[in-house]
This record gives structure tokens, sequence and C-alpha cells, in this order.
């Protein structure tokens, strides 16, 4: 292993049995292979097919796994709160269970972060050599819809705020709790925070396949209120705190 700040990488899982074992045998394979120290922390967000025992049976191959299961409450930003909460390295990433991130993307984020010293990392599949494979017609829509509110609302460059894959150091981590979000909106929670207080952060392409396996756990015509309600609580932030919230130096 190298010398460099160990990564932890926060997985929720829910119903995820045929993915699972494919993803972190490829991101385990993948962190080794470029000598990156590091631990793979699966959420079990209390599935009802056999993803905890396909975890069991990981956990006696993939020496750098840790698994939990959350009893409740569950959804998708509770379940990765729970492995927010219990993680051990210097800095975290969030991926998905169904291997829609790479790995390899995952590497070029933490390279990224350690040469260039920044808080976060954050990938985007809508810039020069970012790409997505079978991305549904009406959920790119919507996707590049709310993404550009977003940077209309927030005055940035960035354009992919909504995905959860994303890098980030423990301090940042910490200076971005209270968590808010149970749901998906924890995806747009994490780097607007980020941003509104003031921690650094380079942008870099990755890639985004759709799922194999299983169906996809976001519900659009559930999430649309909740990702406006966290937007409007950001940009509250952004304009009205004061700067109360801000990143501290030193």
């Amino acid at each position: 292993m190298n010398e460099g700040p160990k990564l932890s990488v926060v997985i929720p899982a829910y119903n995820e049995a045929e993915s699972i074992g494919e993803t972190l045998r490829t991101l385990h394979a993948t962190l080794v292979a470029e000598g990156i120290d590091h631990e793979i922390v699966v959420t079990n967000d209390n599935s009802k097919d056999d993803t905890l025992g396909a975890l069991r049976a990981l956990a006696a191959e993939i020496p750098t796994l840790t698994y939990y299961t959350n009893a409740g409450p569950n959804g998708f930003g509770y379940a990765v709160r729970y492995g927010l909460e219990r993680y051990a390295g210097d800095c975290v990433a969030v991926m998905m269970a169904d291997l829609s991130d790479d790995p390899a993307d995952l590497v070029r984020y933490y390279r990224t972060m350690v040469e260039g010293n920044y808080d976060c990392v954050f990938g985007s599949r809508w810039i020069k050599g970012g790409r997505v494979v079978d991305y549904p017609a009406h959920k790119k829509l919507l996707n590049r819809v709310a993404n550009t509110l977003v940077k209309t609302l927030f005055r940035l460059k960035y354009n992919d705020c909504t995905n959860a894959f994303k890098l980030y150091r423990r301090h940042t981590m910490e200076g971005l709790k209270p968590f808010l979000s149970p749901h998906f909106n924890l995806t747009l929670e994490l780097p607007l925070k980020a941003i509104v207080r003031g921690y650094s952060y380079a942008v870099v392409p990755n890639s985004w396949t759709n799922r194999k396996f299983g169906e996809s756990k976001l519900k659009i015509k559930e999430m649309g209120s909740r990702y406006f309600f966290i937007m409007m609580y950001c940009l509250i932030e952004k304009y009205f705190a004061q700067g109360d919230f801000q990143k501290k130096n030193g």
C-alpha cells in the first residue's frame, strides 16, 4: 500500500444481491492494484432479498470489506448517512452498489485530491471525457433541467451536482453536518453545502453505466419536492447565513 490518506468507500445497498458481488470484487481489485490503502463500508438497508447473505460471503474473500445492516429508518439517504457515521478513513467516497460508477474514476478522484490537496473531488458525466451508457432519456432530461437550475441559482460552472459519486476529506464531511436529507436528495445536499461553505473542489470527468440487474431505487415523482427543499435550504444558507457555517481554516 502507498503512504497516502486512507480511502473509505461508503456504499448503500438495498436488494442488490445480484449486483453487489461484481461491484465489490471490481472495486477491491482496482484499489489493490493501485496500491491505495482503503476500506469498503456497505450499508445493507434492510434488504428483502439475500443482499446480507452475499455480503457475509464477500467479507470472507475481501479483507477490506465491512458491512452493516441499517434496521431503520430506511431510505437511500439514511443508508448513506449510516455509513458516513462509521467509516474510518481520511477521505470518503459515496458509490452505488450496482457498478454504475467506475472504480477507475474513483482512483482518478483520489489522485486528484491528493495531488491538488482539495477538500472535495466531484465528477461530471457531462463534460469532455465524461460519458453515460444506457442512460434513460426521461431521466437525462430531468437531470439536465435540475442541474441547470442549480447552476443558475448558485452561479456555478459545475454541472453534475445531483450525482452521488463524489469524494470528500474527513474534515469536509464533518463540516457538512448535521445531515438533513433522508432520501436521494442527500446527493444534492452534500456538494451544495461543501460549495456554499467554502470547501475547495476539483471537477474531473467520470462515467456512468446503467445497472445490469434489478431496478433503480430512485422514484422521481417522490423526489422533486425533496430536491427543491434541500436546494432552497442551501440557497438560504448561501445568501443569509452570514458565513456561520463556513469552512474553518487552520
